[in-house]
């Protein structure tokens, strides 16, 4: 029987790589990375896609991306009310529901459950609602007075709030309180 020596270390440094061993990896340690030699998984196929790269976590909690979100969601629904009323030449809860529903959901999607963001939500909405009206007011008033909307809005927009005043009754508040409600609870729900 014979019996097999240990390879010695090389001058005394018990460290030292031995003969035939593997040499240490060059990658910072990490046991996943691409060994040198080796092919990507793709490379060997000619023409072959590698899968596109998984997507992102969408962004949630985060609450100024959520505000801002709100205030251009809030900018957008107003001018679509606005153009509602000055197509129908009446006032439509459902739109104010709408309103306050889309600035709430984009604010608590994207905000999360901070209780702040239903609260900002319904002052947004109410906001909304009421330029819509005052753009709904304005596009009747330049369809009577055979004027273009720029100019009613950047000349006569004292007449704009007249006739907003003139034309507010008890409905115009219950959608100012609709539009707030829907934005609230929008925004809870998109949060949980």
């Amino acid at each position: 029987m014979t019996q097999s020596v240990p390879p010695q270390p090389a001058e005394g440094n018990p460290y030292a790589q031995q003969p035939g061993a593997v040499p240490p990896p060059t990658d910072g340690g990490n046991p996943y990375a691409q060994q040198p030699g080796t092919q990507q998984p793709y490379a060997q196929y000619p023409g072959a896609v590698p899968p596109p790269p998984a997507p992102s976590a969408p962004a949630r909690g985060n609450i100024t991306l959520g505000l801002v979100v709100a205030v251009v969601v809030a900018l957008i629904t107003a001018g679509i009310y606005g153009a509602i009323i000055g197509a129908t030449e009446r006032e439509i809860g459902y739109a104010a529901i709408g309103v306050g529903f889309l600035i709430g959901f984009a604010a608590g999607k994207l905000g999360g459950a901070n209780p702040v963001v239903p609260v900002v939500s319904a002052v947004l909405s109410l906001g909304a609602v009421y330029l819509g009206q005052l753009l709904g007011v304005a596009m009747i008033t330049a369809d009577l007075a055979g004027m273009s909307l720029s100019t009613v809005l950047s000349e006569h927009f004292d007449v704009v709030t007249a006739g907003w005043n003139e034309s507010t009754d008890a409905m115009t508040f219950l959608f100012f309180a609709i539009g707030a409600f829907a934005a609230f609870s929008g925004a809870k729900k998109a949060a949980a």
